[in-house]
């Protein structure tokens, strides 16, 4: 069989078994999302698995880069990357993807074994605003971060798409604005 063969019939099997599943995700015919652990869970995480074009006879691109995955350690996330490696040199050649999930929902407990939750959370005012750069010097006084709530930093997730990017025209408000003021100018 070629690899778009193999390919489609994955694809139809992975629909077929993760059909309702809230933890599996399609974000396209050849790239697909898995949150091993529960919503809420702290050591919940998720991977993003891409098909290239020879897939399954070459390796899929295995990826931890998403938003959801922002506090744990790169450490961490490279050491989940590695185990999930070794699966695929393992299983290269074969449809891969739903053995990949099922290895990680199993190992999740050992995976993050060493799991130290990371505070990455940017305050919603340092995206919006441009900052000014500190031309004093640096004392050593340790500035306090701004702690986010609960509702605050799930309104800020929401904003964002599942890579932590703020969707195109998130400030067409502001555009407005400013196009509005220098508008008036013109016309003077």
């Amino acid at each position: 069989m070629s690899a778009n063969e193999d390919q489609e019939m994955e694809l139809e099997a992975l629909r077929s078994i993760y059909e309702g599943d809230e933890s599996f995700r399609e974000l396209s015919p050849v790239s697909f999302q898995y949150r091993i652990g529960e919503n809420g869970d702290p050591k919940a995480f998720l991977i993003e698995i891409s098909w290239t074009e020879t897939y399954p006879q070459t390796p899929p691109i295995i990826s931890m880069n998403a938003f959801f995955n922002n506090t744990i350690s790169s450490a961490v996330k490279q050491s989940i990357l590695a185990k999930l490696q070794e699966a695929v040199e393992v299983n290269l050649g074969t449809a891969m993807t739903y053995t990949l999930f099922e290895y990680a929902k199993d190992n999740k407990e050992q995976f993050m074994e060493n799991h130290q939750p990371v505070n990455s959370t940017i305050p919603i005012s340092s995206i919006i605003s441009v900052e000014t750069p500190n031309t004093a010097p640096s004392s050593k006084k340790k500035e306090k971060k701004e702690h986010l709530s609960k509702a605050q930093k799930r309104k800020l997730a929401d904003k964002t798409d599942h890579k932590g990017e703020l969707p195109r025209g998130w400030n067409w408000v502001d555009v407005v604005k400013h196009l509005s003021k220098t508008g008036s100018k013109d016309d003077e």
